[in-house]
């Protein structure tokens, strides 16, 4: 009996799925058959929804467009939103520009052969700023489906495909008016696909059912434009939906999409992921000013502390009671996460859009002109402990699973041609 009980742990923990709780802080859990697998990336953020990767790994420090490669792959079309891992492959969304398609692309994730492109909408991408792409947006998969948001022909769209990339249900979230873009990555909650749409003709948060794309509950959000996905935080002892944004901080409960607390401590515009140290809430955002602020999620909404720092894209990490950043202007911070008192700062150069992972004790964060740092995760002074070169254009945010990082990146030909590639880095 004892010996099936084990082989049950084995076969169980060999599948991919996610938690039915964040209260174990990601390790594996069993929901309508399927576990996270500690070798899985499987959404934006990660297992842990917060930028950090598993501590039992060695990513390389050391690394450009041929050292330290152990695939690289054409990517077509462009695009921001970042890969997502599961089992033996690499999720990866896509816009061809000239044609406005919007696209899913799988790779192997041993070798990096192109498994299948799926055309999830022919026509109709929506961008506007220059900077932003129709696909920014991370997949999100739970080992049986994957799912990915696209801003189509003036609508949020939401689609469900299988592992082989066949389109299993497709869902309108709301109306959507292009104000900069849409970067919002669909939020995967026991069987629920929880999806963002804030914009000026006044948006949605929604959750639909993963299975058959029903809807369970909505909830309709200000009219104004807004960028942040859906972030689900364990913190002051249950599950809860923070969004941020539209000058409101809102927790909701993720299985009814009711109210659980709400205060005017953000700005209108924001594109950061909250996090959490179990008892505060930290966000960020730039317009029409820059803020960052930590929250009581007791349900009081205490603004506890706030400061005018300039993070409004890349999101920050937390390790041992510090908080991790860079802001968009290129300048490493260390703040005291529960005072916002500054540790140090340390200007990097650059203007920076990717986000920050960390890595056991390493702090890994690229800028849009592809260089690639490496610094510790320590508050008594920064300590650079690489800087790497790749590309010339990054926007998406790298990836660490498995002692390799997944990475987006853009070069450019002699005669100037515009190439995406999917990068794997590592042993």
């Amino acid at each position: 009996m004892r010996l099936l009980l084990v082989l049950s742990i084995v076969l169980i923990t060999s599948l991919s799925i996610q938690p039915t709780s964040l209260a174990d802080g990601g390790a594996v859990s069993v929901q309508d058959g399927f576990v996270t697998a500690p070798a899985d990336w499987p959404w934006w953020r990660g297992p842990l929804r917060n930028g950090t990767a598993a501590e039992q790994q060695q990513p390389p420090l050391n690394f450009n467009e041929t050292d330290g490669v152990r695939w690289k792959s054409k990517v077509p079309g462009r695009g921001h939103g970042s890969p997502t891992v599961v089992g033996s492959r690499v999720f990866l969304a896509t816009c061809r520009e000239d044609v406005g398609s919007q696209s899913l692309l799988c790779f192997e994730r041993a070798t990096g052969e192109l498994m299948w492109e799926t055309t999830v909408h022919s026509a109709g991408a929506m961008r506007k700023n220059e900077k932003s792409t129709a696909a920014s947006s991370t997949p999100a998969c739970d080992g049986k489906r994957v799912y990915i948001n696209f801003p189509n022909d003036g609508k949020l769209m939401t689609t469900a495909l299988d592992l082989e990339g066949q389109i299993l249900w497709q869902r309108e979230i709301s109306n959507y008016v292009v104000h900069q873009g849409y970067g919002a990555s669909p939020a995967l909650y026991q069987n629920l696909v929880i999806v963002s749409a804030d914009n000026k003709s006044g948006g949605a948060l929604v959750a639909l059912d993963g299975q058959s794309g029903d809807l369970v509950w909505r909830r309709e959000r200000p009219e104004k434009p807004n960028y942040p996905s859906p972030i689900i935080l364990h913190v002051n002892g249950r599950d809860q939906v923070v969004m941020v944004g539209c000058d409101l901080v809102v927790s909701y409960d993720p299985l009814s999409g009711e109210t659980l607390w709400q205060t005017a401590g953000a700005t209108t515009e924001c594109v950061t992921s909250t996090l959490t140290d179990g008892q505060l809430v930290y966000t960020s955002g730039g317009y029409p000013r820059n803020h960052m602020s930590a929250i009581k999620a007791d349900g009081s909404a205490e603004v506890v502390w706030e400061n005018d720092s300039r993070l409004y894209v890349p999101s920050l990490v937390i390790k041992d009671g510090y908080l991790y950043g860079v802001l968009d202007a290129g300048i490493a911070v260390c703040w005291e996460a529960a005072t916002g008192k500054v540790m140090w700062k340390a200007r990097l150069g650059g203007t920076f859009s990717s986000s920050p992972v960390l890595v056991g004790d390493r702090v890994y964060v690229t800028n849009e002109g592809g260089d690639f740092f490496v610094f510790r995760a320590d508050p008594t002074a920064y300590e650079e402990l690489a800087k790497n070169k790749l590309g010339v254009q990054v926007f998406a945010t790298p990836i660490i699973v498995s002692d390799h990082i997944f990475h987006r990146v853009t070069h450019l030909s002699d005669s100037g041609e515009r190439q995406e590639w999917l990068y794997c880095l590592g042993e």
